[in-house]
């Protein structure tokens, strides 16, 4: 039998990069993958590529900052499917220091990066309970836990859910909920390209091999090895596993000079 077979798994960011290859994965072990993402042609692609390779994948339009829409979306899923596995992953990034953040942009980091995880858990957690169990995994990030230069508002938010990430763990032990966080150092997806792109155009390639250096283990991670972590936490395999952030950097955390 199939790791998640059976198994209902809710994915938001699933239209791209890390959300993609989680969802694609979550698919290929047997999930009924529900792929929530702000852009709905992509995520309708992305849906039919899975079923096109024999998995089980809806799309939806979802703003995750949107309290009402997120809980509706919820909802709905769990009226027709229940729902085993909620992977809030869903984020945005921004490179600035404390003086060159600006309200807006705290707050747009903040409605996304943090409201969004609370949405999606607070929609989630009655049908959790109702139906005697079921999994958390939300993506945090090596800013949780160390300090980089210029990710204030970013750390800011990534730390949050690896708090948030704790305080769900230990307040739903009762009820057969586990909470984990994944925190990655840099993967290659597309934001890394378009941000190397449109802040050193003509300098990709260099300034691309310059941030893979910045990993002791010399590269980028993959977003399928983090879906091969992710696959890991929200299986039966991982049942002894709640209230835990897993690092996946290369090594950065404990082993950078």
């Amino acid at each position: 039998m199939k790791r998640l077979e059976n198994k209902t798994a809710i994915i938001t960011g699933a239209a791209s990069g890390i959300g993609l290859a989680i969802a694609k994965r979550f698919a290929t072990e047997g999930a009924h993958v529900h792929l929530l993402d702000l852009k709905p042609e992509e995520a309708k692609d992305a849906a039919a590529s899975i079923r096109t390779s024999g998995g089980k994948a809806t799309p939806h339009a979802c703003d995750v900052s949107d309290h009402q829409e997120v809980r509706k979306i919820i909802q709905t899923i769990n009226n027709q499917h229940v729902a085993n596995i909620l992977v809030c992953n869903a984020g945005i990034g921004f490179v600035g220091n404390l003086a060159e953040t600006s309200e807006d942009d705290l707050d747009r980091l903040y409605k996304v990066n943090v409201k969004g995880v609370y949405n999606c858990m607070h929609a989630q957690v009655p049908f959790f309970k109702k139906n005697g169990g079921g999994v958390f995994l939300n993506m945090a990030s090596i800013v949780s836990s160390v300090g980089i230069p210029d990710r204030f508002a970013y750390s800011m938010t990534k730390g949050a859910v690896l708090t948030m990430t704790l305080s769900v763990a230990v307040d739903y032990l009762a009820d057969n909920i586990r909470c984990n966080c994944i925190s990655p150092a840099r993967i290659h997806t597309p934001f890394v390209d378009g941000f190397l792109a449109k802040n050193y155009p003509g300098q990709e390639a260099e300034m691309f091999a310059k941030l893979e250096k910045t990993q002791p283990i010399g590269r980028m991670g993959t977003p399928e090895e983090v879906a091969g972590l992710a696959i890991y936490l929200v299986s039966d395999e991982a049942a002894f596993v709640t209230g835990c952030d897993f690092p996946l950097d290369g090594g950065f955390v404990k082993l950078r000079p």
